[in-house]
């Protein structure tokens, strides 16, 4: 799922419009950024903007979501 994956290579990566939740902030700012183009979403750690991006193009990005939503990743207690 990285940019530089082969397969993907046809996808726009060009990320510009970095976006995180608002209510990431201090003390740990420990979030994630998101950025949209019109065939992929890249997704990074917002302490290291200039370190490793996943890049899903917008079917996985929806399963994705759709995992959050249903509680797929959730942590045993």
């Amino acid at each position: 799922m990285y940019i530089q994956d082969t397969h993907k290579s046809h996808l726009d990566t060009n990320f510009v419009d970095w976006q995180k939740s608002p209510l990431s902030g201090p003390p740990d700012n420990q979030c994630v950024e998101v950025s949209f183009t019109c065939d992929a979403v890249g997704l990074r750690d917002s302490r290291n903007p200039d370190g490793a991006v996943l890049v899903f193009d917008h079917g996985e990005w929806e399963a994705f979501c759709g995992g959050v939503r249903r509680g797929s990743f959730r942590l045993p207690q």
